[in-house]
């Protein structure tokens, strides 16, 4: 009987899916935010909720970032990696500084206290790698130009996430200095040797997992990265950023034919992520906390542009990349939600949990649309402001000229 349940409800859940995503393919627009609510509506506290396949879509949620990480990291060798990050470093400063610091401020505010201020900055600071990684693939735009610049904050960040969580756990859990220093320290050397390996030794690994039967070839590239996620977010890593590393260590005809395997994979589990999401989340939590979530998401997806703006007109990017760019980094999603569930489940502060769910729920809806529509509007706006110039004077014949012979004849008084 519980076997005939399960596979209802995820029937169900997977026809619901394909409905939605065809309606937004009608209107030219992101199913993410439709994903969402669906999870929201069927989740707990909605109007049915469903339990029996839970923890199978939980798994499947984790396996859709994965997936999403994994074939963003496709589509870039690591030699663009390592030169996007020699270069947009102070990218990642600014990203840090403009949207961290806002989530520490209201924080602060609020009277939550130093630790539960150092929570919120990592959820205002972090975007969405899924969610942006989707979007992008939706609105084809994974070879526009100012895509390398969001990719390398995209990457900053996630590997920022190897210092911050344990860093972050550390402080949760109130362990002695030396202790936090030794996770620390591991999750650094790891998160580092993945990446030389990738580096050094990425045409070899192609070589390996290169095959001309497609079967093998999606059975060992995908059992690789699941391996590789797995043992990454056992050492404090993300299971992301080693998902993404191992996208970027595959090169070649390798990663073109991965690339087409794996497509449908990817869209089904990253549909499954957004809809966990939602279904974790309580409508009834969320109207209490929802004017402050509000306020500190209009702050930081402003700042979250400015960002994306500053940092793609610095790489020389043209003015409408640099909206497009600002606008797709706006989502927040799966990290913030992994930082603010540490909190909760530590017993920070009760009111985080739900300001962090609105927050999320509030910017992965926007998201999308920033994505599409911030370049346009920033263009529309933009004509609206300039003032018509003068007509410019035309220039003087020179004496003599035949012009000037011809415009003395018409006007001898020299009338204008």
């Amino acid at each position: 009987m519980h076997s005939a349940v399960f596979l209802t409800e995820f029937g169900a859940i997977i026809l619901g899916l394909g409905l939605l995503g065809r309606l937004a393919g009608r209107f030219h627009f992101s199913p993410i935010p439709l994903y969402l609510l669906a999870g929201l509506a069927f989740g707990t506290g909605g109007l049915l909720p469903m339990g029996a396949s839970e923890e199978f879509v939980a798994i499947g949620a984790e396996i859709g970032v994965i997936l999403l990480l994994l074939m963003l990291g496709l589509e870039y060798t690591a030699s663009d990696l390592v030169s996007n990050l020699k270069t947009q470093y102070p990218a990642g400063l600014v990203d840090f500084a403009l949207n961290a610091v806002p989530g520490a401020v209201a924080a602060l505010l609020m009277g939550w206290g130093p630790v539960a201020a150092v929570v919120l900055a990592g959820v205002t600071w972090i975007s969405s790698s899924g969610v942006i990684a989707k979007v992008m693939g939706d609105l084809g735009r994974v070879g526009n130009r100012e895509t390398p610049v969001v990719l390398s904050i995209l990457v900053l960040e996630d590997l920022a996430m190897a210092v911050y969580l344990p860093i972050i756990t550390a402080l949760l859990a109130g362990v002695s200095l030396a202790a936090g220093s030794a996770t620390l320290a591991i999750a650094l050397g790891v998160a580092g040797a993945v990446l030389f390996v990738a580096v050094r030794y990425g045409r070899h690994i192609s070589r390996f997992v290169s095959s001309d039967d497609p079967e093998k070839l999606l059975l060992v590239v995908l059992g690789l990265t699941l391996l590789v996620a797995g043992i990454a977010q056992q050492l404090q890593v993300s299971a992301a950023v080693g998902a993404f590393l191992v996208g970027i260590a595959l090169s070649g005809e390798v990663a073109e034919g991965t690339h087409t395997l794996l497509s449908p994979l990817r869209d089904l589990f990253a549909a499954v992520f957004f809809v966990f999401f939602g279904l974790h989340t309580d409508p009834a939590s969320i109207p209490p906390v929802l004017l402050p979530a509000l306020a500190l998401a209009v702050v930081t997806a402003g700042t979250k542009i400015a960002t994306g703006y500053w940092a793609a007109k610095r790489a020389g990017i043209g003015v409408k990349g640099r909206w497009r760019a600002g606008g797709t980094l706006v989502a927040r999603g799966e990290f913030s939600i992994v930082i603010a569930g540490l909190a909760v489940t530590a017993g920070i502060e009760p009111a985080l949990g739900p300001l962090a769910t609105a927050y999320v729920l509030v910017l992965v809806v926007i998201g999308p649309l920033t994505a599409r529509y911030t370049e346009p509007v920033a263009a529309r706006i933009g004509r609206r402001r300039t003032p018509a110039g003068p007509v410019p004077a035309k220039a003087p014949f020179r004496p003599g000229s035949p012009e000037g012979l011809k415009a003395e004849a018409q006007d001898p008084a020299g009338r204008t």
